[in-house]
């Protein structure tokens, strides 16, 4: 299949901040912009069986309108647009596995008319295979370091796992958007180390070192890989999902990770993807690795 960014759409104004930061990320990477809705079938209760064919004339008009605002705002743009039948997650995951980049609102309508809600967007984040990129209202008109949005874009990794997705990702965007990348490892001593760092504040400056060092020796190769991307690395002490949200403040993209596993109980977010995707005020990728 043809590399492209899909984009979800329903009528809240989250789901037209996704489609304005999927434009810029597909203009970007000069790929073309796929936007898509999802006609939950077989129809609820809730929505009488005769409304169906409105329902569906006004999410095709919708789209019409969401492409020509698009194409108007970056001509050359190539933008395809497509109405999906079926339950909302399932075909939102089938699209991101195809997809170089999906982008959705961090929020939508609830109820049956809006499918942008929580719990579609947890699943899908849950299951893509491949990044997938939430945007608040308002949170960016159009990308990373765009307008009042924030600039920057602020990486999270765990020394101690492989993050090279993560990183690719991150780099990737950073030159893309000529932007800055801040690398944020967070640590804390193990709880054997407890009345050792009190005792003796050296053993939390060394643990501090250790991991700082670390840090530099994950980041060093993709320094090498792109040696334009301006980066800073910082190793800090405390919880990780408290440090990237309190940095993503200022950050115009977030970019976490997400272990690639299967779970019996359904996809599964580990504590700092699932913070950052409710709690940073800048658009969050969430890129899945092994």
């Amino acid at each position: 299949m043809t590399p492209h960014v899909t984009v979800g759409m329903d009528e809240s104004p989250e789901s037209l901040a996704a489609a304005l930061w999927a434009a810029e990320e597909a203009s970007l990477l000069d790929v073309p912009l796929h936007l898509i809705h999802v006609e939950e079938w077989p129809v609820t209760a809730e929505v009488p069986v005769l409304s169906a064919e409105s329902l569906v004339e006004r999410y095709e008009t919708l789209l019409r309108a969401t492409a020509d605002r698009v194409r108007d705002d970056r001509p050359g743009l190539d933008v395809t647009t497509e109405m999906a039948r079926g339950r909302a997650p399932a075909e939102l995951t089938a699209a991101a596995n195809e997809a170089e980049v999906t982008v959705l609102g961090s929020r939508g309508l609830g109820g049956v008319v809006g499918f942008l809600i929580g719990s579609v967007s947890l699943a899908v984040v849950g299951r893509a295979r491949r990044p997938v990129v939430l945007v608040r209202s308002g949170s960016a008109s159009s990308g990373a370091g765009s307008g009042d949005a924030g600039s920057g874009i602020v990486l999270g990794v765990d020394i101690e796992q492989p993050c090279d997705p993560l990183l690719a990702f991150a780099f990737g965007e950073a030159a893309r958007r000529d932007e800055e990348l801040r690398i944020v490892h967070s640590w804390s001593p193990s709880p054997a180390y407890g009345y050792t760092a009190i005792l003796d504040p050296g053993v939390g400056s060394g643990l501090g070192r250790k991991a700082t060092e670390g840090l530099a020796e994950m980041v060093r190769p993709w320094r090498s890989k792109f040696p334009a991307v301006r980066v800073t690395e910082q190793a800090v002490v405390g919880p990780a999902a408290a440090a990237l949200v309190d940095t993503s403040r200022s950050a115009g993209l977030l970019v976490v990770g997400r272990r690639s596993r299967r779970s019996p109980v359904g996809p599964h977010l580990g504590h700092v993807a699932h913070a950052a995707i409710h709690h940073s005020p800048a658009p969050v990728a969430v890129v899945p690795f092994e």
